[in-house]
């Protein structure tokens, strides 16, 4: 496969942070690869939890960075290799693969092609579709982290995942019963009770409606080993009160209101950064068995204000916008 012989490409752009409304789909430069990097050809880009707070600016005012504007969001995506770098040898023109470049200074996946550093690529693994596989990398590399380098969830254990059906969540129940862990799973709602159900869970209640704190000492009488907190909230602090003392707990940087605990529990944040290591992890584990990932609504690109808005309404799993 030849690599683009066009200049130019469709994407998402901000030029200025803001609201939904300030996406607009633009013309803009293909990006240029340096000798490391990968050309993608973006088929698929993941709507990420955290793109709205990126939008807004907040990364950039956080890690003290100035945006370059235009600005293309998405940090996560699937498609086809058109070009490699000099220094490149794991792939070549053609290859199907997935993507991640969070705070990419190239240019994020809203777009018809990304420069991505080779070692944030990987072929898809296991039987996931290339859907699938565009939008479960920052979920899955974020749910990894907690569990096995914060936690250090261990096989045998029990470990409550809160908001167990949303994209962290739902990538989190999964991982964690690979990892041998018993898992009780806080969803939203009815329909996210019976997504963990079906992703595996041990046990599950509905965070909205029920006793979370009962269900949770009913799972594990003498208090739960360890949480991973994918939410924030009056209901996550409370279903804390159930992690044993000695116990741990940790959650991304980012959950809202930030989670408080006893001072006999260990709690933690975390970064949820990808790099070649978490990433082989990741893989590793999704390859090992039946594994799944909820997309429960893909949009075309030109309505990514549109994604964004329904990120803030209930839904299950994650959201793709299909670029090509």
């Amino acid at each position: 496969m030849e690599p683009p012989t066009l200049l130019t490409m469709q994407a998402i752009a901000l030029d200025r942070f803001g609201g939904p409304e300030a996406l607009a789909l633009r013309t803009l430069p293909i990006p240029a690869i340096g000798p490391d990097e990968v050309l993608l050809r973006v088929e698929v880009a993941g709507v990420g939890e955290w793109d709205p707070f990126e939008r807004e600016g907040g990364y950039a005012q956080m890690l003290g960075r100035a945006p370059q504007f235009p600005y293309v969001l998405g940090s996560e995506g699937a498609g086809t290799v058109v070009a490699v770098g000099g220094r490149v040898s794991r792939f070549r023109e053609g290859d199907r693969v997935y993507a991640l470049g969070f705070l990419n200074p190239r240019g994020g996946f809203y777009a018809e092609y990304a420069a991505v550093s080779a070692d944030l690529v990987s072929s898809l693994p296991g039987a996931l579709t290339l859907e699938q596989a565009a939008v479960m990398g920052g979920v899955g590399t974020t749910a990894l982290r907690g569990l096995e380098d914060t936690l250090r969830l261990k096989p045998g254990e029990s470990v409550m995942i809160f908001g167990a059906s949303g994209g962290v969540g739902h990538m989190a129940v999964q991982l964690a019963r690979r990892m041998g862990a018993r898992v009780l799973a806080v969803a939203s709602g009815v329909d996210g009770v019976a997504l963990v159900e079906r992703l595996g869970a041990d046990a599950a209640v509905d965070g909205r409606n029920a006793d979370v704190l009962a269900a949770a000492r009913a799972f594990a009488p003498e208090g739960l080993d360890a949480a991973l907190l994918a939410a924030g909230g009056e209901a996550a602090q409370k279903a804390l009160l159930a992690v044993r003392d000695g116990g741990r707990a940790a959650y991304p940087n980012g959950v809202q209101p930030a989670p408080q605990a006893r001072a006999a529990v260990q709690l933690s944040s975390y970064n949820g950064e990808p790099d070649a290591d978490i990433i082989g992890r990741l893989n590793g584990l999704i390859a090992s068995g039946s594994f799944d990932v909820e997309i429960s609504r893909t949009f075309p690109l030109a309505q990514a204000a549109e994604a964004h808005l329904a990120l803030g309404r209930h839904h299950l799993g994650k959201f793709a916008l299909r670029v090509t």
